[in-house]
């Protein structure tokens, strides 16, 4: 794996989970954990992580004002093989004519490449959606108002659930950062939280996007049990150690 490409890795997985420690982060870049720390020392350097006693954190206050816009094209503009893939699929669910709404998040970002030539109305409060799709010629975007959370370009608090609020979608696609085996779909950043909440109110169906890191991954709030998704798509099959549905679950799960 190039450097460049397992930096951004690196970032990705830090933002999502919060923290990562170095032998986690070994054993996902299948790496040796020297090349781990250097990478953690110069993404450190770069104000996109904080380096911490074993491992990396997101940085206290946000990534620095001038590696804003570098951290989120860093975790990005290089979306994995296997959120491509979730993408693609979802992008199948949608009809020309909908109302959609696309969460902040990796994964759901990667949607938008699926999108550029469709008919549709978009929802979001993700500013690198809105920038994705600014120029598609056949779709309209609602953009969400709010407070800027400006190292992953979005925007959240209460005035953007309140906004949600006020409308309705036929899809909402959803992101996370982890999803427990007894169903809890989870996520670590506190501010994001109630918009995803919000998501699920205001969709006639919501659909969850998450790749294998995502079982169990890592959070420490729930956004709801993973029985208020119509759907969950994802990139490898689950044993029941990594997600136990009870016999009478309606979920439909995807695989790519």
């Amino acid at each position: 794996m190039l450097t460049e490409v397992r930096q951004r890795r690196v970032v990705e997985l830090v933002t999502e989970r919060g923290s990562v420690s170095v032998t986690t982060l070994a054993k996902v870049l299948q790496v040796s954990e020297a090349s781990v720390r250097r990478d953690l020392e110069y993404l450190s350097g770069q104000g996109l992580i904080e380096r911490v006693r074993g491992g990396a954190c997101a940085p206290r206050g946000g990534i620095r004002p001038e590696a804003d816009r570098n951290g989120f094209d860093i975790v990005a503009t290089q979306a994995s093989q296997a959120k491509r893939e979730i993408a693609a699929k979802a992008a199948t669910l949608i009809d020309d004519g909908q109302i959609i709404a696309i969460d902040i998040g990796t994964t759901c970002f990667a949607l938008c490449e699926q999108l550029l030539n469709r008919s549709l109305t978009v929802v979001t409060s993700s500013l690198a959606v809105v920038m994705a799709l600014a120029e598609a010629p056949r779709i309209d975007i609602i953009v969400l108002g709010g407070v800027l959370r400006p190292n992953y370009q979005s925007m959240v608090g209460v005035l953007t659930e309140s906004s949600l609020r006020q409308v309705r979608v036929d899809l909402a696609f959803v992101g996370c950062s982890g999803v427990r085996s007894d169903g809890s779909v989870i996520d670590s950043t506190p501010s994001e939280v109630p918009v995803k909440r919000a998501l699920l109110d205001i969709a006639t169906q919501a659909w969850l996007l998450a790749d294998h890191d995502k079982f169990p991954g890592s959070g420490v709030l729930e956004i709801s049990p993973i029985s208020r998704f119509a759907g969950l798509i994802t990139d490898r099959q689950l044993t029941q150690a990594k997600l136990r549905l009870p016999d009478d679950s309606t979920l439909e799960v995807v695989t790519t």
